[in-house]
């Protein structure tokens, strides 16, 4: 069996050093270029016009006002998908067309998207809830959704795993 100088080692050793600097280098450079990038974080006002069916005494009333909306989207690209996640926040004060009653809206909407440009397919997963809150019992609304759309060629598929609006 030979011997290993010491110089010898350290050139090895030297050698299997820059190769694993190399190699942590390009990983985390790999790791960075994966990761989400922010493509929209703003708040943004909208006219809003909604109908609570439990207001004005159970008979309902249209309800108006502005609203702003916090809107978070992040987007992660690789080779085969091209992936994001989106996030709104509705929040803003409403009023009745018929009573005057002042509403609270606040809400959330999360949801995620992928697209794979090699086989054309796209998925879209959401939940959203939010709430109109009124003066005194009975008056708030809550509107809650689950879907999951997919689409495959021409193929479009929407399933709506849940979708309630209640009174409270």
């Amino acid at each position: 069996m030979a011997k290993l100088s010491r110089r010898a080692i350290g050139g090895r050793g030297t050698r299997a050093l820059v190769l694993l600097a190399l190699t942590a280098t390009g990983a985390m450079t790999s790791v960075a270029a994966a990761r989400a990038q922010v493509i929209t974080n703003e708040t943004v006002s909208y006219p809003y016009s909604g109908f609570v069916s439990c207001a004005n005494r159970g008979a309902g009333e249209l309800v108006t006002g502005t609203i702003a909306v916090h809107n978070l989207v992040t987007s992660n690209v690789t080779e085969n998908v091209d992936s994001s996640t989106y996030q709104f926040q509705p929040h803003g004060s409403l009023i009745g067309r018929i009573t005057g009653d002042t509403y609270q809206m606040t809400g959330l909407t999360r949801g995620t998207y992928a697209e794979s440009p090699q086989s054309g397919t796209y998925t879209l997963t959401y939940v959203e809830t939010y709430q109109l809150i009124g003066p005194g019992p009975g008056n708030n609304l809550r509107v809650r959704e689950v879907a999951h759309i997919t689409r495959t060629g021409d193929d479009l598929v929407v399933h709506h795993d849940d979708w309630t609006i209640e009174c409270t």
